[in-house]
């Protein structure tokens, strides 16, 4: 009679611990779940990785990007700071968003070097130029407090196309934008930047 009831206390414990672990493994991957699904649709975490936009940032910065407006396909204004897909050879798609998530390049250890934190200088159909080390858009010089030196490298005249914008670092003799790569075609904004979190002394919105 003991040893029945032995057994019986090992089982249900056996019954408990088992209840236990899938009970915890199933809160940890709903856990994984929902914040990938945060980090591809909602909210991101980015850390600047280039010089590309000094002096606005450096490389280390911790920023958040909101990605509801790309699905919203809201379209970013002038001086908006973004983060855009370099590479136009192709069209992004959902799949590449979950593939370049702050969290999957995370675990996997995979860097997109195509991935790009950039300011908008033009939309669909401004015309810019590069006259006396300025940008023009539309005849009007853009008024840029945010560079600290004169521009050197030029880029010839363009004009936006459809469904389009032109985007340049304020790092202007040292970054690559559009113009080495052309305009960037919508589906290649990947969010827009509106707070830097760190370093702690320098959080700011944008």
């Amino acid at each position: 009679m003991i040893l029945q009831d032995n057994n019986k206390t090992e089982n249900k414990m056996k019954i408990r611990i088992v209840t236990e672990l899938r009970d915890w493994t199933i809160s940890i991957v709903t856990a994984i779940v929902v914040a990938l699904l945060i980090n591809v649709f909602v909210v991101e975490l980015y850390t600047v990785q280039q010089s590309s936009m000094w002096p606005t940032f450096q490389e280390g910065d911790q920023i958040l990007a909101w990605k509801v407006s790309r699905m919203l396909k809201i379209t970013p204004d002038y001086g908006d700071i973004i983060i855009v897909d370099g590479n136009n050879s192709r069209s992004r798609k959902i799949k590449d968003e979950f593939i370049d998530s702050a969290l999957i390049s995370k675990i996997t250890k995979r860097k997109n070097e195509n991935i790009w934190i950039k300011r908008v200088i033009g939309k669909s159909g401004d015309h810019l130029e590069f006259i006396d080390n300025k940008v023009y858009r539309n005849g009007i010089m853009l008024e840029e407090d945010y560079l600290v030196e004169e521009m050197v490298v030029p880029f010839e005249s363009v004009v936006v196309p459809q469904n389009h914008i032109y985007v340049m670092g304020d790092n202007r003799n040292g970054s690559k934008d559009s113009r080495q790569v052309g305009s960037i075609p919508y589906e290649n904004i990947r969010g827009n930047v509106k707070f830097r979190f760190y370093p702690f002394n320098k959080a700011s919105t944008f």
